[in-house]
């Protein structure tokens, strides 16, 4: 058996919501990979009776695809969707059955509208949290549209496919054998990056909000839901729902839950924010904001948005490092998440960059999959914390380099080493290994406001004790402002100050 007994059983109960019969063309080999996933499809096809099974000859072997009868999608799994791609492939099943997507009708009517031929390749690893956005969204637009076609490649599967094409993160899509972007991508970028029109006429015909949110991450999605808790006309304008956490994994200091993921949080947050009469504006980029009579909010499509007041909670993003080589090599053997890129250096030597709680983390991470991993911290000491360094320090095959600074990220094609300097004796050394992670931070997204609101030196958005900026009704909230400790229990916490703040400017004004 593949399936244990209770992911067997929500299986079932998911399984009950098809709509129609469908059809999964196999294409198998002796392998092990091939029997496994001839067992899986089995166990699937028992459940429900609306499942048929036939041989095919597929571009790839081990493979299958899921069909309407009669009619191929497009929609190919090459490889065993297990892990964090167990529920694309739920998805794929109920889909193509003639279950409707939950999906905004204006983004169906781009995808369908799509002309020409497009046939896309998603390389994922099963551990990576951040590609089923990429892949439940390519196999959306297959389903829609006869000219899309969409196969998940399992880099650990097909890793001669991984070598010759340089992959070294995930996701790595490819179109029409071109590579075409890496890692997380909604379906709102994808069909930007393909250059389907938004319906600017729609947005800027909207109606002036009362409390308008940039972000949709913790603090944004606490924000949203005390402002329509209040009763006023409230939207939310993200990027991608969730924010950062959707690039976090395990989460153990959410008070009242001991463990969750952060894919996870971030959809409960969504689902939460759906349950109140919230206008929500995905896949948008807010690039601009100016006080008129009522703050306007200007998108990078160009529409505008108008609001009596804002609330600014666009969230941080990883922190560079900011040395030659780290553009250069970015995806190339410079990565930011061991979770998602991990599995590609299984056997190699990895270098991570930051001592703090993040860099020793990944530390650990890495550990148990390739084969050392060295440490390099700027500081005397680790910053980590305590629990964490005494794990760390019994592992075998990790090497902490402490009062370093790294110079130089070094390789050809792809990385090879990095160079360091001992910062007390001034001496160079030189590493090889064949990827660096970086972990030494956030940096807060607000290059774009930084000549409009007041910010620090860090470009954190100052605020008062009630959320409020130094522009009248413009408040912010979360990792993007100047409150101390970045964490996702205080941005919530800060999200609700901003909205009972700007509520309170509301009734004032």
């Amino acid at each position: 058996m593949i399936l244990d007994s209770d992911i067997k059983a929500q299986l079932t109960q998911y399984l009950q919501l098809m709509e129609n019969d469908i059809l999964i063309k196999v294409s198998a080999g002796p392998d092990d990979v091939s029997k496994d996933m001839l067992a899986l499809i089995n166990e699937i096809s028992h459940i429900s009776p609306k499942i048929k099974v036939e041989e095919a000859k597929l571009g790839r072997t081990p493979s299958f695809s899921v069909n309407r009868i009669g009619e191929d999608t497009g929609i190919i799994f090459a490889g065993i969707p297990l892990g964090h791609e167990f529920t694309s492939l739920v998805l794929a099943l109920l889909q193509v059955s003639g279950r409707p997507p939950k999906v905004d009708e204006n983004l169906i009517d781009q995808i369908k509208n799509i002309k020409g031929e497009y046939h896309f390749e998603t390389y994922i690893s099963l551990s990576c949290h951040n590609c089923p956005d990429v892949v439940q969204s390519l196999n959306l637009m297959s389903l829609l549209n006869p000219n899309i076609t969409h196969t998940m490649i399992d880099g650990s599967v097909f890793k001669e496919e991984v070598e010759s094409k340089d992959i070294m993160a995930v996701p790595s899509v490819f179109l029409n054998g071109e590579f075409f972007g890496g890692g997380r991508m909604s379906l709102e970028t994808i069909l930007s990056k393909l250059g389907t029109e938004v319906n600017t006429a729609k947005l800027n015909n909207k109606e002036p909000f009362d409390m308008l949110i940039i972000g949709g991450g913790p603090a944004g999605a606490s924000a949203a839901i005390y402002g329509a808790r209040k009763g006023i006309r409230t939207g939310i304008v993200a990027e991608r729902f969730g924010g950062q956490v959707q690039d976090t994994m395990g989460i153990e200091n959410f008070i009242s839950v001991k463990y969750t993921e952060g894919p996870k949080l971030a959809a409960s947050l969504e689902e939460h924010v759906k349950s109140y009469n919230v206008d929500i504006i995905n896949g948008q980029k807010a690039v601009a904001l100016k006080k008129k009579e009522f703050v306007e909010v200007e998108l990078e499509s160009g529409a505008v948005l108008r609001s009596k007041t804002v609330i600014l909670s666009t969230g941080a993003r990883w922190r560079n490092v900011g040395i030659p080589g780290e553009m250069e090599f970015k995806n190339k053997g410079v990565a930011y998440c061991p979770h998602c890129d991990g599995p590609l250096y299984k056997g190699k030597n990895v270098a991570v960059i930051g001592g703090g709680n993040s860099g020793i983390e990944a530390a650990i991470d890495l550990a148990g999959i390739v084969n050392h991993v060295t440490v390099l911290e700027f500081m005397p000491t680790l910053k980590a914390d305590a629990v964490l360094q005494e794990s760390l320090f019994k592992l075998p095959n990790v090497t902490v380099l402490t009062n370093v600074q790294t110079k130089e990220i070094t390789g050809t094609n792809k990385v090879d080493g990095i160079t360091y300097v001992e910062r007390d004796t001034g001496i160079e050394k030189h590493l090889d290994l064949q990827g660096v992670f970086v972990q030494i931070g956030l940096v807060p997204n607000t290059d774009w406001l930084r000549d409009i609101v007041e910010c620090n030196n860090f470009g954190e958005i100052i605020v008062d004790p009630h959320g409020a900026t130094n522009i009248p009704g413009v408040f912010a909230a979360g990792d993007c402002t100047n409150t101390p400790y970045k964490q996702i229990i205080i941005a919530m916490g800060s999200g609700a100050t901003a909205a009972l703040g700007a509520f309170d400017y509301l009734i004032r004004n």
